[in-house]
């Protein structure tokens, strides 16, 4: 495991510097305490970094559950019958993987996935401006980057002139100038440079930056939202303090089960997406075990809720930070993971002063790397089939939500799977013969179902009198009931037509046969269904 620490090391503190805001961020928008969202990046790191099968991806609170865990805490009456929530969710995801449920994950095509990624880049990318711009009146939700409409990010990006900072103006530009030269200029001239990550530079330049100008009470000072804010305790006693403990008294509560199977199959889904989407950022191209992958998220979740953390899944936001900024392996997880505990545990002050520009910027080049236009490039040139649910799904997510827009994808990936099938059931050549009559050969594809018999009954009733049909069904491994009749139809069709079949099969060649169950032979035929 550490034979990668140089790489590993520098990715996670990138992810480290990337995960401390959004815990903060994802705790505040689901209306829970912040302290919690720390509690859930700490444990997504340790424990189920070290019980994944997962390389690269990275774990912690979803922002795609902030929705669920608002309304649910809310409905519930208390934050501690909420964690007895978590707890069940967590013993839920164990059981689906010893179930070996994480087979689901790999029915989304490539392109849905391929366009979660995409969308996932815009609406990181559109989310960073209103931080860079210094837009300090921003609701709760401003890091959640899944579960609020496009609606609220354009209406975000509409108001954020109104309160402009120009200290964090200044402090994202110079930030932006560090990740851009250091990666592109100085990494390629010098190991140093690889050795020490940008993001650590940038993170290093906004802390002198604000020590410089705090209470200066210039146009250049930052202040309020624009800083990262970690709760700081006075003594272990406060540290201890900031932990919350389920309330097991209310186990007889219904509702209680009904948020724990909702958390559950939402983590669990989101988690087996964002697994799928990180195995195909890993240059490697290793392949996460997915049943061990929820048993292990089950861990982390049941953990989470017995010591007062959000519910956590993998995400692809820090995950896919971590492949950018060079991660190897798993240890770059676990470390972040440590990380973060020491941050909270000792320097809590000094995390305080970083400015969200900083961080802006780092989240800025990764939107941008995810949502390259090279890959709609890419997508458009293989094809409808790829392309339009790429499409769908990115402008769904970002119009909508992450689920809703996967779902959508998934949605017209089958439609065009269904439309494939309906075309590609049979090629049909046709050709002149003598006297004006027409010679058709149809050649029939391996596996011919009901969604073909229109296109078949179709090509079959549009055929013109004294012409010459051959179906060649050499290849054919399945043929539907459905199709079966339309052949038997159509032969008495044939004889009105007069039009000679010659039908070429494994069994033989037969002119114009009377019945085609008899040339499939019921055994075959039964065999096949």
């Amino acid at each position: 495991m550490f034979k990668n620490l140089k790489s590993d090391l520098p990715a996670s503190l990138v992810v480290f510097f990337v995960a401390l805001p959004l815990c903060l961020g994802i705790a505040l928008a689901s209306g829970a305490p912040l302290f919690s969202g720390v509690i859930a990046g700490i444990i997504g790191g340790i424990v189920v970094g070290i019980g994944s099968g997962s390389s690269l991806g990275v774990s912690g609170p979803a922002a795609g559950l902030a929705v669920v865990v608002l309304a649910a805490i809310s409905d519930l009456g208390s934050y501690e019958l909420f964690l007895v929530a978590v707890v069940l969710a967590g013993i839920m995801q164990i059981v689906l993987g010893l179930l070996k449920a994480g087979v689901i994950g790999y029915f989304f095509p490539s392109s849905v996935i391929k366009g979660m990624l995409s969308a996932i880049g815009i609406i990181i990318f559109l989310k960073q401006i209103p931080l860079a711009m210094g837009f300090d009146n921003q609701s709760d939700s401003v890091f959640s980057f899944f579960e609020t409409t496009g609606r609220d990010t354009f209406l975000s990006l509409a108001h954020m002139t109104d309160f402009v900072s120009i200290g964090v103006i200044v402090i994202t530009a110079i930030s932006l100038t560090i990740l851009l030269v250091w990666d592109n200029v100085l990494a390629k001239r010098n190991k140093f440079f690889k050795l020490v990550p940008g993001p650590l530079v940038a993170v290093i330049a906004g802390i002198s930056y604000q020590l410089i100008f705090s209470d200066t009470t210039t146009i250049f000072e930052i202040t309020g939202k624009n800083l990262v804010n970690v709760p700081v305790p006075d003594n272990v006693s406060d540290f201890i303090g900031q932990f919350t403990f389920p309330d097991f008294t209310q186990l007889g509560n219904s509702d209680i089960y009904i948020v724990a199977i909702t958390i559950a199959i939402v983590a669990s889904l989101e988690t087996l997406l964002s697994v799928e989407a990180t195995d195909k950022l890993d240059p490697a191209k290793r392949v996460t075990p997915t049943n061990r992958e929820l048993i292990a998220q089950g861990v982390g979740n049941t953990f989470s809720g017995l010591v007062g953390g959000l519910p956590i899944t993998q995400v692809i936001v820090r995950s896919s930070a971590n492949v950018m900024s060079g991660g190897k392996t798993k240890l770059s997880t676990i470390l972040h993971g440590f990380l973060l505990l020491f941050s909270v545990l000792l320097i809590p002050r000094f995390l305080n002063l970083i400015p969200l520009g900083v961080l802006a910027a780092v989240l800025l080049i990764i939107g941008y790397k995810l949502a390259n236009p090279k890959q709609f490039f890419q997508m458009y040139k293989l094809g409808k089939s790829q392309f339009i649910p790429f499409v769908v799904t990115v402008v769904a997510i970002v119009a909508t939500d992450l689920l809703v827009g996967i779902l959508l994808g998934l949605a017209v990936g089958i439609i065009t799977i269904l439309i494939n099938s309906y075309k590609n059931s049979h090629f049909l050549h046709m050709e002149d013969v003598s006297n004006g009559a027409k010679k058709i050969k149809m050649v029939f594809a391996e596996e011919v179902t009901f969604l073909n018999k229109g296109a078949i009954q179709r090509e079959l009733n549009t055929l013109p009198p004294n012409s010459f049909l051959e179906m060649d069904v050499t290849k054919t491994r399945s043929l539907d009931l459905d199709v079966l009749e339309i052949l038997e139809d159509f032969g008495v069709t044939a004889r009105n037509k007069d039009i000679q079949i010659k039908f070429i099969s494994e069994r033989g060649i037969f002119e114009n046969p009377v019945s085609y169950r008899e040339i499939f032979g019921i055994e075959v035929f039964k065999a096949a269904h």
